[in-house]
């Protein structure tokens, strides 16, 4: 059976999206839909931005959103068992199985984006890999500090963990993480996503969540939040507003795809990390990437 997997934030580059424009004149077409309904010139930044321009929160997360869903739409088939996405993929997951339209989804993308960046100038905050110690390890380090905010973010894979959190509380940890043997790389993102500094955006998000229709789609998505199938559309609602300041159980979200019969992974969207994230926590399953090949 074959999964569908969605990039988050990070996976932007220079020129993203260029191979899908120049192939397909549906492409184009998406393209030019998405800035007309945004009233920006996002598919100019996509394909002739530069790297500060794409590490923008509220340009980041509809160029991914926009470059995910393109090159679904122009694949010769998508019949998916499964769909995931990693943190802002989600959102591209749930596109691709009809649960949303494109348009509320990208209208959704938007919203989640400004919140989130009136989030990080509100209560700034940092993310760091951490890489080569288990779960146990980081978490009890993290919740050793309590007067400070910095917990586990995301779960990517065995022995790869985000922490998020202030400056402050990141600082805490790292002198400990160190100690235990930890490597860490700051990450260049805005702010503490996937930690209690985003509660204000997740207000945000809801008052959009309400007024949004979620049907039931063509197959189960597993969602961040659990890491478990969801179908029913009030359930997936809350899950997604809770993600925003709940870890991503990426390394969960895979296994359990892999229990429940997936035998191939697609990454749809820019870059590949998805990929290699999967490589190490599912060696032996089939991984690939989705460039199509007739429009």
């Amino acid at each position: 059976m074959r999964a569908y997997l969605f990039p988050g934030q990070g996976s932007q580059h220079v020129g993203m999206g260029k191979a899908l424009y120049d192939y397909s004149s549906r492409a184009r077409r998406m393209f030019d839909k998405a800035d007309q309904l945004l009233d920006l010139e996002l598919s100019q930044l996509m394909l002739e931005g530069s790297a500060q321009d794409l590490q923008k929160t509220t340009i980041a997360q509809p160029a991914i959103f926009v470059h995910s869903i393109v090159t679904v739409s122009v694949m010769d088939s998508f019949h998916p068992a499964a769909v995931a996405g990693h943190s802002l993929g989600e959102i591209a997951a749930l596109v691709a199985s009809r649960v949303l339209t494109f348009e509320d989804g990208l209208r959704l993308v938007m919203v989640r984006a400004e919140a989130m960046q009136k989030a990080c100038q509100l209560e700034p905050g940092k993310m760091v890999a951490v890489l080569g110690l288990t779960d146990k390890i980081v978490e009890e380090i993290c919740a050793a500090v309590t007067q400070e905010v910095v917990v586990p973010a995301n779960y990517n894979c065995p022995g790869q963990i985000i922490i998020s959190g202030n400056e402050s509380g990141i600082n805490l940890v790292m002198a400990s993480l160190k100690e235990a043997g930890g490597k860490l790389i700051p990450l260049q993102v805005g702010g503490g996503f996937h930690s209690p500094l985003m509660q204000s955006a997740q207000q945000a998000l809801a008052s959009m969540l309400s007024s949004v229709d979620f049907s039931k789609g063509i197959c189960p998505i597993y969602q961040n939040a659990t890491g478990l199938p969801v179908t029913d559309p009030e359930k997936i609602k809350q899950h997604l507003l809770q993600q925003l300041t709940a870890p991503v159980y990426w390394t969960a979200t895979i296994q359990q795809m892999v229990k429940d019969g997936m035998t191939v992974f697609v990454e749809c969207g820019p870059g590949n990390v998805l990929q290699g994230l999967v490589r190490k926590i599912a060696p032996s399953m089939a991984v690939l990437h989705s460039m199509p090949n007739a429009v």
